[in-house]
């Protein structure tokens, strides 16, 4: 099973869209989004929420928005 962990998360909205800027990992240190590849929500229940794939410094994860709270996949 994938590890998740919560993470703060600073967002825009576009097109009344939730779309994530940046986020807070949890020892501070501060991540900007440099790109929204892709989100969508799992028709077939494999996760819970709205699953962001997202790139920054270099990577991809995919963060979630699961209740109002977000989580970031950890590597």
């Amino acid at each position: 099973m994938m590890k998740i962990t919560e993470v703060k998360v600073e967002t825009v909205k576009i097109d009344g869209q939730i779309m994530p800027k940046a986020f807070t990992w949890k020892d501070g240190t501060r991540y900007e989004v440099t790109k929204v590849l892709f989100y969508s929500r799992s028709d077939d229940g494999e996760y819970e929420g709205i699953r962001y794939t997202v790139s920054f410094n270099g990577a991809e994860r995919f963060l979630y928005l699961i209740n109002d709270r977000w989580f970031v996949q950890e590597a």
